[in-house]
């Protein structure tokens, strides 16, 4: 489901020969944070930024520790934005991860492949954001749910590594870790995610300030 090709294991393997220590493990992952674009991730800042200002749904997937991601991504959006005694606007995230009788029912009667872009079609509109989080960036499930997305005019976003793989193709903005070791792209992935937030919220804190000082002023 989350096919590598044979280009990036044999660069996985050679990676992975360089970490013999915990010194050496930090040191690979040194290298490829220092690598990161910080230009995407600004944008993709953007991207789910308008999503929270148009009251767009942004929708989170992947398969394994990704969709671990894509859960905990999911609450750090809807929850750690939210400006304690506000009663304003939300982030609407959902992590399509997260509903499991919907996601072994169509792994049953269907296929796996339809896990995330079934339940998609339900909920997806113009304008929502998909956000799917593959290391290879081939897994078919969730190639498939950003073609649906596609297809119903939502903006996609990837996270991915090694060259980036079939995703990179569908995604309107995608990031790549700029390595060939899976923990280490793994590990960067909950970086950006939770650079993303911050970036996020503190977007929505300060429009809210600023709400709060025009009105005093008025």
């Amino acid at each position: 489901m989350c096919a590598v090709s044979v280009k990036d294991k044999e660069a996985f393997l050679s990676q992975s020969d360089q970490i013999k220590n915990a010194e050496s493990y930090f040191s690979v992952l040194s290298r490829s944070l220092s690598a990161l674009p910080w230009a995407t991730i600004d944008r993709i800042a953007s991207i789910l930024y308008g999503a929270y200002k148009n009251g767009k749904t942004i929708f989170l997937f992947g398969n394994g520790g990704s969709a671990s991601l894509a859960s905990h991504f999911a609450c750090d959006l809807s929850k750690g934005t939210v400006i304690p005694g506000s009663e304003g606007k939300r982030v609407r995230a959902i992590a399509l991860t997260d509903n499991i009788p919907s996601l072994t029912a169509w792994a049953n009667d269907s296929c796996y492949d339809d896990i995330f872009s079934e339940p998609l079609r339900n909920l997806v509109q113009s304008g929502d954001i998909a956000f799917g989080i593959s290391c290879s960036g081939n897994s078919r499930n969730v190639l498939k749910a950003l073609k649906v997305a596609c297809e119903h005019g939502a903006t996609t976003v990837g996270l991915g590594g090694f060259q980036g793989g079939k995703m990179k193709e569908l995604c309107d903005d995608f990031l790549i870790v700029p390595s060939e070791n899976m923990q280490i792209i793994e590990d960067l992935h909950l970086c950006a995610t939770h650079c993303l937030f911050t970036l996020v919220r503190n977007r929505i804190f300060a429009d809210h300030a600023r709400t709060a000082v025009a009105a005093r002023v008025s």
